[in-house]
């Protein structure tokens, strides 16, 4: 009896070829590798470097303020306990050291820590939280990196997992249950993180291969667990480890993105129509750098459609909580999954960070989203449940089907107590479409943040290296700012 194996791909070894190059270049897997390998700083405009830079100091300014919570210092106390071997640098934490793929997971977290930190509109993932831990994680091994270098490495990966994100589809990952940033964020912390490593399109190849095998994440982590804080430091450890792989020759999975049988999209994309067509769409024309979103509101990003609106009909009506008799909210079905869940008392700061509930009560109450909003005695007052339990959230299915750079698109309807009725839409909530924070107001977002947990001269000091990071020969003139300890941001809180 003999038994058939599955046929081999076609174009699946480039033997004979230049062992450099992809196994298909022409492919989308091949093609994205090309370009990987052959993009210099030089060749990216100015004002997607410039961008860069302000992203990249946003996603420091959430790690400083990340570092020291609660929730943080668990972590750092679980992992070290396991893994008290190494010398890479953790943010915040002094001389406390761990091991490389260790220090990339906790460093994620830190910028997870308080939902602050970036996120892609189309395709949902917190791109620092993935490229900055696997980058400093990688510099002990890979020599001296310049800032040039470290900023070349940020803007790849974060060009690189917006694309494979809009390849599956994008926000239906995140109605279909899966924490997408987790899924398709192993290849940006691979990418950044093999910039540093000088992979070739052959090894980048192989990194992105590694990567999609790694790939992993549940949305119900959102709900009462501490390790939704911890999802994308998965993704940073497992794409650093692949960089490394990969720059060792160890050989991943050729042509991931178009194998048919077990496949990166194919598997993870089974039923959902997946495009890889969009990995490689306007690649190096149109700057995903450019599209990502810099929070404004301390909770999960579909909601700040919500939020925006909350905030708007309060200051156009001078509306208070007490004249409101009824809330209406429809959502489109990734933030209508995601966030429009019934809260039920108590409730974790966490659950609060992710239901539009919670956030557009304490919006309407208290005019802000932001950290004193998600204290744990914030969260249970009565005064938010009373408005929470006025609360109607809905699936609008003609959201799903608006142009693509509008299905965030939210509708908040309030019927007052007098009997009047205000509403307003919003298709862009702030940080998103044309509303995008301008680099100056991300500049104002990381002194604010940063003013309580570090001292003036150091807050100013990671200022001017992250703004001129092409200046820094070596990249260690920066995080030699990133490891001294900071202070607690919010020892109250239990997040």
């Amino acid at each position: 009896m003999s038994v058939s194996g599955p046929k081999p791909d076609r174009a699946a070894t480039n033997a004979g070829g230049d062992p450099t190059d992809p196994t298909d270049p022409a492919g989308p897997t091949g093609r994205l590798a090309t370009w990987l390998a052959g993009t210099s700083l030089g060749e990216v405009p100015h004002s997607v470097r410039e961008r860069a830079k302000h992203l990249l100091l946003d996603g420091i300014a959430c790690a400083l303020v990340g570092a020291r919570l609660p929730v943080s210092r668990k972590g750092v106390e679980g992992i070290t306990a396991l893994d008290n071997a190494g010398s890479a640098m953790l943010i915040g934490w002094g001389a406390r050291t761990t091991s490389a793929s260790s220090a990339a997971m906790l460093n994620s977290s830190f910028i997870q820590g308080f939902e602050l930190d970036d996120y892609h509109p189309l395709a949902p993932l917190h791109s620092n939280a993935l490229v900055v831990p696997a980058m400093l994680a990688a510099i002990p091994h890979v020599g001296e990196v310049s800032g040039s270098r470290f900023l070349l490495g940020a803007i790849l990966g974060y060009e690189t997992g917006p694309r494979v994100g809009m390849a599956l589809g994008g926000l239906e990952m995140i109605s279909r249950g899966w924490h997408s940033g987790v899924v398709f964020g192993t290849h940006s912390a691979a990418v950044s993180a093999g910039t540093l490593y000088g992979l070739n399109a052959a090894g980048f190849e192989d990194a992105l291969g590694m990567a999609a095998t790694q790939s992993c994440g549940l949305m119900s982590a959102q709900f009462e667990s501490m390790v939704k804080r911890m999802q994308h430091g998965f993704a940073a450890r497992n794409g650093l480890t692949e960089a490394a792989l990969a720059a060792s020759g160890y050989v991943g999975i050729k042509r991931v993105f178009e194998r048919e049988y077990g496949g990166f999209l194919s598997t993870f994309g089974e039923g959902h129509r997946p495009d890889a067509g969009q990995i490689t769409a306007g690649l190096g024309v149109v700057w995903e750098t450019e599209r990502i979103a810099v929070k404004a509101y301390a909770a999960m990003g579909l909601l700040h459609a919500a939020i925006d609106a909350a905030l708007r009909l309060r200051s156009e009506h001078k509306l208070t909580a007490d004249q409101v008799e009824r809330i209406e909210i429809d959502l489109p079905e990734a933030a209508y999954g995601h966030g429009g869940w019934r809260a039920v008392r108590p409730l974790e700061p966490i659950g609060a960070q992710m239901n539009v509930a919670y956030t557009v009560a304490v919006a309407l109450i208290d005019g802000d989203v932001l950290i004193d909003q998600f204290a744990e005695e914030r969260i249970n007052r009565d005064d938010v449940w009373n408005l929470i339990d006025r609360t109607e959230t809905r699936h609008e299915q003609a959201y799903g089907r608006l142009p693509v750079d509008e299905r965030l698109t939210t509708r908040l309807r309030l019927t007052l107590k007098d009997g009047g009725v205000c509403e307003a839409v919003v298709r862009h909530p702030r940080g998103t479409g044309d509303r995008l924070l301008t680099n100056a107001e991300i500049v104002d977002k990381y002194r604010s943040l940063t003013h309580s947990v570090v001292s003036p001269g150091r807050q100013a000091a990671i200022e001017n290296a992250v703004l001129g990071l092409e200046a820094l020969d070596d990249i260690s003139q920066l995080t030699a700012l990133l490891t001294p300890a900071v202070r607690p941001a919010l020892d109250e809180m239990r997040l």
